[in-house]
């Protein structure tokens, strides 16, 4: 039996920060993983479809060379070598987050972890050997994995979750997204930029449901253009295998059905909590939706057991898991900790064009009883787009008329995900349209957007 003083389950972007965090404070570590150091984030998520969608936009770029006054013949690209690019990045950092791990002194134990009571883990080694660690602190930090709809049954060959939809060995003619969500958004956005003719197919009125209508409806217009095809308020009712290919039956909210027929489906539903099989019976830990109960500082109902990143609820992201366990940790070592407000969290969508949010839509704003006073200025009026290339896309910030309290912030163009932490950390400080109009922002930049946004929700827009 091996003690220590924190025993952390999974090593994906909570587990292992966590992980670190805790060995600064001078805890005795041990960290579980039982498949690759960095989750899903790392090896199967966020890092390996940006390398993707980078080959894709290079790829682009090439394509419309003679706009920047130069010159490309016989543009190609090479889908396993693409493939292999993303799958070495994703090595690299694996290899980096171990040797973090070891440089802050956290043990690693790769196996397959289940609590056993309170304070206990029994850990099933990859040499098949049976340990039992205990620890007063567990932290319970096992992700999440892919949706699939129950009543779509076909094998991977044709139906791709986001595992067998990042090492394709062919692009394939035609594909349609489930979902529209930012996992579909970003599938749709590769694989059209590589030459699919892509559909995607959501239930709800308005694709990215997440995001504020305005931008959504600007990246709809942006993705039309470059030959996406969007069917909403509709469902997959049922897939066929047929012809080496997969028939795909649709039915409207309105009742009407339709069929289409593809050569791959992806589903990007979302994704649900890793909860089984880690021993959540042997506690008094509660669960719904797929998700632990946890309070502000990740602790769920049995004392002693902690719950971060995705296993512990939306929103799914590996930022917000990351801080959520240093939140954890350091609440166990007993400093003073701001619980996590999920109103303060980013979101970031790696499309083309790229999304950013943070804050509350417009919509949003006005049912929480708020009179927004609204912002916008478009990518058109900004000279570093222009000299870019990248003329379309807007900025649009809302304040609240009466305090001039920045309430959401929303973006839709190229590289805005660089650009929401500005807005992150100006609604971390509650910082008001005054302090905001007097920043002064450095020229020629696209953040100039950011100020000229906010200048625009007051009548002050230079510009434009």
């Amino acid at each position: 039996m091996k003690k220590f003083d924190v025993i952390i389950i999974g090593a994906g972007p909570g587990g292992y920060v966590t992980a670190i965090r805790s060995a600064q404070l001078g805890f005795k570590t041990c960290i579980i993983e039982n498949k690759h150091l960095g989750g899903i984030c790392l090896n199967w998520g966020c890092i390996p479809t940006k390398a993707l969608l980078r080959s894709a936009e290079v790829y682009g770029m090439m394509q419309h060379a003679e706009s920047y006054g130069l010159s490309a013949t016989q543009i190609s690209f090479d889908i396993s070598k693409v493939v292999q690019r993303s799958r070495a990045i994703s090595k690299q950092l694996n290899q980096g987050v171990g040797h973090l791990l070891k440089k802050n002194k956290v043990s690693v134990l790769m196996g397959t972890a289940k609590l056993n009571g309170s304070e206990s883990v029994q850990v099933e080694t990859e040499a098949a050997v049976t340990e039992t660690l205990t620890a007063p602190n567990i932290i319970i930090a096992t992700g999440a994995r892919p949706r699939i709809l129950p009543d779509l049954k076909l094998n991977n060959k044709f139906l791709w979750t986001y595992f067998e939809a990042m090492v394709p060995t062919k692009i394939p003619n035609s594909i349609l997204v489930i979902g529209s969500g930012a996992i579909g958004i970003e599938f749709a956005s590769f694989y059209n930029a590589l030459g699919s003719n892509v559909t995607i197919v959501e239930i709800l009125s308005q694709i990215l449901p997440n995001e504020d209508t305005e931008i959504s409806s600007i990246a709809r217009k942006q993705m039309e253009k470059h030959g996406i095809k969007f069917i909403t308020d509709t469902k997959v009712t049922q897939l066929y295998n047929e012809n080496d290919g997969v028939k795909v039956e649709l039915k409207g909210m309105n009742g009407q059905g339709n069929t289409i027929f593809v050569e791959k489906v992806i589903s990007a539903i979302g994704v649900q909590g890793n909860i089984e099989n880690i021993g959540l019976e042997t506690t008094g830990i509660k669960t719904s939706n797929g998700c632990i109960h946890v309070n502000k500082y990740g602790l769920t109902d049995e004392p002693g057991i902690y719950a971060i990143g995705d296993v512990a609820g939306p929103p799914m992201l590996a930022h917000k898991a990351e801080h959520e366990g240093v939140v954890c940790v350091e609440n166990i070592a007993g400093l003073e900790v701001q619980p996590i407000d999920t109103k303060k969290i980013p979101s970031c969508t790696y499309s083309i064009p790229q999304i950013a949010s943070i804050g509350m839509s417009e919509d949003t704003a006005k049912k929480n009883g708020f009179t927004p006073r609204i912002g916008k200025f478009p990518f058109v009026g900004n000279g570093k787009a222009i000299a870019l290339g990248e003329p379309e896309g807007l900025v649009k910030t809302i304040f609240d008329s009466n305090s001039g309290e920045l309430l959401g912030a929303h973006l839709v163009g190229a590289d805005v995900t660089e650009l929401i932490h500005g807005f992150t950390i100006a609604i971390g400080l509650e910082t008001t349209e005054k302090e905001l109009m007097s920043t002064i922002f450095p020229h020629p930049t696209l953040s100039e957007m950011m100020h000229e946004s906010v200048l625009n929700a007051y009548g002050r827009t230079i510009h434009f």
